[in-house]
C-alpha cells in the first residue's frame, strides 16, 4: 500500500483549480511546521486550517504532511508543493505590490468648472500638493454634463443640471453670490438712500451667458428692480468678473471666485454675499472609498472652502 495515496485514484479530479484558501493554509503550516501557528497567523481556527489541508490532500490524492504530536512534517509530495506555493505566492505578492504602486502613481484627473478652477482652485494647488505630495492631481476645465469615459476620475460641478442617478455625488460647499465692482467705481455703481444701499440707475450690469439669470435672482431676493440699467454680456463668467475688475461695470460674483480679488483690493462687494440655493458637488462614478486619494481631496476641498 502506498501511504502517500488518499482515496481511490479513479475518484480524483483532474484539471480542476486548487483552492487558493487551502493552498494558503498549507503554505503557512508547512513554513511554520504547525497547524496551530498557521491558524494564528491566518486568523483562523486550528480546525479550519486542518480541514483545508485535508481537503487539499484529498483533492491531490497524496499526503502532504506526516502528522506528529504538536508538529507536522512535510512528505516528499508536500515539499514539492511547498516549493511551488512559495514561488507562486511570491509572484502574486510582488504583482500585488506593483499594482498597488501603480494605483498610487496613477493621476487623479479632476474636471472643474473653468472660473472656479482659475480663480479659486489653481491658486490653492500648491497648498494641496504640500499637504498631499503622494497624490498626482491633474486638472481639466469643463462645465455641465461630462463622461467618466473621457478619462476623468471625478468632477466638481454646481447642481444646475441633472447628472443622473448613476453618478455618486458628495456635497462640497454652498454657493454665495453678491454684486462686485472695482473699489474706485463704487460711487458710480451704488447710491445710499438713508440707511439702505441700492444700485444707481446708470450702473452697468455685467452678465455672463453661463448664468444669465444671476442678476434677476439676486434682485428678486433683495426686492430690487433692475429696469433701465444698461447691460453688457459676456460668454464666460470669468470675463464678466474681469470686466468688473477693469471698472466696466458691476458683476454678480460668487464668493469663492472673488474672495482673492476682494482680499487684494481689486474688487469690492458693497452688498455682501448671500446663498443662492445652489451648491457645488464632487461627482464620481462610484461611492468614494474612505482614506482614498479622492476622499482626501474631498476633505481638503471642504476645509479650504471654509477657510
Amino acid at each position: 500500500m502506498n501511504s502517500d495515496n488518499i482515496g481511490e485514484k479513479n475518484s480524483r479530479k483532474t484539471g480542476r483549480p486548487l483552492p487558493l484558501g487551502g493552498l494558503r493554509c498549507f503554505e503557512a503550516a508547512a513554513r511554520l511546521e504547525s497547524f496551530t501557528q498557521a491558524a494564528q497567523g491566518l486568523n483562523l481556527t486550528h480546525g479550519a486550517v486542518s480541514r483545508a489541508v485535508r481537503a487539499l490532500e484529498e483533492e491531490l490524492g497524496v499526503a502532504l504532511f506526516e502528522r506528529r504530536h504538536r508538529r507536522v512534517l512535510l512528505t516528499a509530495a508536500g515539499r514539492k508543493l511547498f516549493q511551488a506555493t512559495q514561488q507562486a505566492f511570491g509572484i502574486l505578492d510582488h504583482t500585488a505590490l506593483e499594482l498597488r504602486q501603480q494605483a498610487l502613481d496613477a493621476p487623479l484627473v479632476l474636471s472643474c468648472e473653468p472660473t472656479l478652477l482659475m480663480r479659486w482652485l489653481i491658486p490653492r494647488l500648491p497648498a494641496f500638493q504640500q499637504a498631499h505630495p503622494d497624490i498626482n492631481l491633474q486638472l481639466v476645465a469643463g462645465g455641465g454634463p461630462f463622461s467618466f469615459h473621457d478619462g476623468i476620475t471625478a468632477a466638481i460641478r454646481r447642481n444646475d443640471f441633472d447628472w443622473g442617478k448613476e453618478v455618486h455625488s458628495l456635497a462640497l460647499f454652498s454657493e454665495k453670490v453678491g454684486p462686485v465692482c472695482q473699489p474706485g467705481a463704487l460711487a458710480r455703481m451704488t447710491i445710499a438712500e438713508g440707511s439702505l444701499l441700492s444700485l444707481r440707475p446708470g450702473a452697468k450690469l455685467l452678465h455672463a451667458a453661463t448664468r444669465p439669470d444671476a442678476w434677476w435672482h439676486w434682485a428678486q431676493q433683495q426686492g430690487m428692480a433692475l429696469v433701465g440699467h444698461p447691460e453688457q454680456r459676456f460668454d464666460h463668467f470669468y470675463f464678466s468678473l474681469q470686466a468688473a475688475v477693469a471698472g466696466l461695470g458691476i458683476a454678480m460674483g460668487p464668493w469663492l471666485q472673488v474672495r482673492d480679488d476682494l482680499a487684494a483690493g481689486l474688487l469690492s462687494a458693497p452688498f455682501g454675499f448671500m446663498p443662492d440655493g445652489s451648491g457645488y458637488y464632487l461627482l464620481s462614478p462610484q461611492p468614494i472609498v474612505p482614506g482614498s486619494a479622492l476622499a482626501r481631496l474631498a476633505e481638503w476641498l471642504r476645509l479650504t472652502a471654509d477657510a
